[in-house]
């Protein structure tokens, strides 16, 4: 075999190797339960903000600590510190992904994505929930 053929096919194992390696950091959605059973360990955690309970941002004060109380999808509510600005139109989110860890019985987010509700109005949804604009005139 030639040099180049064993060069080649030592890259190629090599971006294989690394391909493998790194997909273990895909990961589906879980839950404080589980975030708090291995503490420590970096995860995602879905759920819906707990608007009964306080949020605390105090940008004179630290411009990037934001806290605020969520509850998972199996309903368990955490206290959640967010090392960043508080996100524009946080309140009016539908779902909230976080990215942390858990450190005691708080979740440290790292990143927050938020899911917005809908742009399309219910009514404008057809029967298949698709979106249906309005017409401006009908043939009768």
């Amino acid at each position: 075999m030639k040099k180049s053929h064993i060069a080649a096919l030592l890259v190629i194992g090599s971006l294989i190797a690394y391909i493998i390696g790194t997909s273990s950091n895909y990961s589906t959605y879980e839950t404080f339960a589980t975030a708090q059973q291995n503490e420590g360990k970096e995860f995602q955690v879905v759920g819906v903000l707990s608007a009964d309970k306080e949020q605390y941002y105090n940008p004179e004060e630290d411009a990037n600590r934001f806290t605020f109380f969520m509850k998972d999808e199996t309903n368990e509510e955490r206290k959640v510190v967010y090392y960043g600005t508080k996100p524009t139109d946080f309140e009016r989110s539908e779902k909230i992904v976080l990215t942390g860890k858990m450190k005691g019985n708080e979740f440290h987010a790292t990143k927050i994505l938020l899911k917005c509700p809908s742009k399309y109005i219910e009514d404008k949804l057809d029967e298949k929930g698709y979106y249906a604009p309005e017409t401006a005139a009908t043939v009768n």
